[in-house]
């Protein structure tokens, strides 16, 4: 069991109250009292709305999982299904055209295509399907482009071929030693 301190009013895992007090609030000139004083007031005033959405996330799921019992097996009319998403509110129809800019972001964030991926790293599950998910996605990228050969076998079309991966594989290490090299060892 996680062990817990109070920390201005809540009951917060030991590695996190101590990794706010430690690491994270020296040098922003906010002290531990203010910090854990205001996220208290946001865990207060965020929990009713929070207990409502997870509660509206349940009433969805099921009703989409009852839909599935009633029809079972692989979707054979999807616009009979993405009318059924909309009525229970999991879809919401498309909203008119707009435009997002940005000013004062991070390079990472303006200049770097992609999604950004946020993990809580004191869940290893999350940090490694994360990362996994990085990897998931250059496999894939490679798998379905001409970037590989389709010679000796290794065809995209039809269900997943194990010479194509064997050479996605290969290639996407090859690049990661390249563009990315261990300081010893190979990707």
């Amino acid at each position: 069991m996680t062990e817990r301190v109070n920390a201005g009013g809540l009951q917060v895992a030991r590695k996190l109250y101590e990794f706010i007090n430690d690491q994270a609030l020296p040098g922003t000139g906010v002290s531990q009292d203010a910090f854990w004083s205001g996220f208290e007031g946001i865990v207060h005033e965020m929990a009713p709305r929070n207990r409502r959405l997870v509660a509206a996330r349940d009433e969805m799921q099921a009703k989409i999982d009852e839909w599935h019992r009633q029809n079972p097996g692989p979707l054979s009319d999807m616009g009979a299904y993405k009318a059924f998403l909309g009525e229970i509110g999991y879809l919401c129809p498309e909203g008119d055209g707009f435009s997002i800019r940005t000013a004062n972001t991070d390079p990472e964030i303006n200049d770097v295509a992609g999604p950004q991926l946020v993990v809580p790293v004191m869940n290893a599950r999350y940090a490694l399907n994360a990362a996994n998910a990085r990897w998931g996605s250059l496999y894939d990228a490679l798998y379905g482009t001409d970037a590989i050969s389709e010679d000796d076998g290794a065809q995209r079309a039809g269900g997943f071929n194990p010479r194509r991966g064997d050479k996605v594989i290969a290639f996407a290490k090859a690049f990661l030693d390249r563009s990315a090299p261990l300081a010893a060892g190979s990707w």
